[in-house]
């Protein structure tokens, strides 16, 4: 008797999860259900036509969510081998300006701060006195981690190991790029282990720790089909493909499509997931739909989860537990002024720290800003074509209540001028219009795990192995384990490990 499996959430994770259980379990039949007409979650990747007062004109790639990937991420690049993408593949070398420069962008000031990429850059001004003296003080630090506790903000885990000033200028900053979060309800166990573990390992020193050889956790990779993909990353600070981040999700929906045992079903809202009274599961579909499958892989997101699921005995903890962050996406194409300079410096783009009063409903709400055209120019057509325009992405949002006024677009050139300008400036420097723009809101997107999470996350494991579930139900996707596309596809990849068919 074939047995039936049902995937929940047609984003990466759900993808990932279809696609490596249709390798593994080649005799079973897989339901995807997927609530939006289309597949992909907040990946999303777009080509606009643009031309400028001078009749130059080109095609645009621009993402409305994630943009790159890391060359660590091993279940990344085994998709990426398995699906034969290889080709598509476009990098940003470790030694180029993407990789090497990044700026931070200090609140109610003009311009940018270079972070530094050297010891030598460590030892100029302004990071002399910002970051120097922190750094170097931690190890002298004694041991200063609370009896007992087992998990804190990332913000007061920094705040104990290198000062108040030092975590808000660069662990918040970190958090706003990466979770679009507050680093005081962050956890820094779930979100930053190695910090923690290095902490332990330099007997109360992160410093010290981080310096100190650790044991790997995670998977050899003899778990993964890596092809010669990993050559072709070595000296790679990110990479991308020559289409866009929906590379990735166009080759996994066509792969899962031509086997036959697969079945994808969009534009259907799940209803409810349940035990039923013959202890078999149970999902019902907005579209009348009932299915009775053996296993189900959830990949939705916690709380649409927990909508779902009735209350008591089959009620699971925790569901509701983390906040999640929405985050406006602004994408601006400006055209290249003939014997201006450019118009950012050369890098990846900048960050800004909370304010130091905290977040308020007058600050502008913007994160950070990705200079695109540095590390993505090569998706662009035609080839040359950075030579006449200049892409950007600056987010808001996160942790800021944002209102329609904080994401017009004319509020945005001027926050976005101010950045850029000179930081001895009198004025504002002067942008030109940009040719094309475009603002997407992305409500919920990212989960915040905080403190706590890695502990309810195992009762939550406990629970799905226990009960009317018996181990039936995997829960997976960024509410458990980590935001990265990596996390996501590892996750998918993962699930189902445990069964037995």
């Amino acid at each position: 008797m074939n047995r039936h499996i049902a995937v929940l959430g047609g984003g990466l994770t759900g993808l990932s999860s279809i696609y490596h259980l249709s390798r593994r379990f080649p005799g079973a039949s897989i339901t995807l259900l997927e609530q939006k007409p289309s597949l992909g979650g907040w990946v999303s990747s777009e080509r606009v036509q643009v031309r400028d007062a001078n009749g130059n004109s080109a095609e645009i790639l621009l993402e409305s969510g994630p943009r790159t990937l890391r060359p660590n991420a091993e279940s990344i690049l085994e998709l990426t081998h398995l699906l034969g993408l290889k080709d598509s593949i476009i990098t940003t070398p470790t030694t180029s300006s993407a990789a090497k420069n990044r700026y931070l962008q200090i609140p109610e000031t003009h311009g940018l701060l270079t972070l530094p990429n050297s010891v030598l850059s460590v030892l100029s001004p302004p990071m002399r006195t910002l970051l120097l003296p922190h750094v170097l003080k931690e190890p002298l630090r004694r041991a200063n981690r609370p009896k007992g506790i087992t998990d804190e903000s990332l913000d007061s885990f920094m705040t104990r190991r290198f000062g108040a000033s030092f975590a808000r200028l660069f662990g918040s900053a970190l958090v706003h790029g990466i979770y679009a979060a507050d680093s005081r309800k962050l956890s820094v166990r779930a979100a930053f282990p190695s910090l923690w573990t290095a902490e332990e390992r330099g007997w109360g020193s992160m410093v010290r720790g981080l310096l100190m050889p650790g044991k790997s956790s995670k998977p050899q990779l003899g778990d993964y089909e890596l092809g010669d993909i990993q050559d072709m990353m070595k000296g790679v600070s990110v990479f991308s493909f020559r289409d866009g981040m929906s590379t990735i999700i166009n080759a996994l929906e066509e792969r899962v499509k031509q086997n036959p045992a697969v079945r994808i079903v969009c534009g259907a809202t799940v209803e409810s997931l349940n035990v039923n009274d013959e202890n078999c599961l149970e999902i019902r579909t907005s579209t009348s739909e009932v299915l009775h499958p053996d296993y189900v892989v959830s990949a939705l997101p916690l709380q649409t989860l927990d909508a779902i699921i009735p209350s008591s005995p089959a009620s699971l903890p925790h569901l509701t537990a983390n906040p999640t962050s929405s985050v406006t996406v602004v994408n601006l194409v400006f055209p290249r002024v003939p014997g201006q300079p450019p118009l950012h410096p050369a890098g990846f783009g900048y960050l800004i720290p909370r304010p130091f009063a905290g977040y308020s409903p007058s600050d502008p709400g913007i994160l950070g800003t990705v200079f695109d055209s540095c590390s993505l120019s090569a998706q662009d057509r035609p080839a040359g074509a950075a030579a006449h325009f200049t892409k950007m992405t600056m987010m808001l949002g996160g942790p800021y209540s944002l209102t329609p006024s904080h994401t017009s677009i004319n509020t945005v050139l001027k926050h976005l001028a101010s950045h850029l300008s000179d930081p001895d400036a009198e004025s504002p420097r002067q942008l030109p219009d940009p040719v094309f723009h475009r603002t997407h809101h992305h409500k919920s997107c990212i989960p915040t795990p905080t403190p706590g999470h890695v502990d309810r996350m195992a009762e939550l494991s406990a629970a799905l192995n226990a009960g009317p579930w018996k181990g039936r139900l995997e829960v997976i996707g960024a509410g458990v384990r980590g935001v990265s596309l990596g996390d996501c596809v590892e996750s998918g990849k993962r699930s189902g490990e445990r069964w037995s068919m």
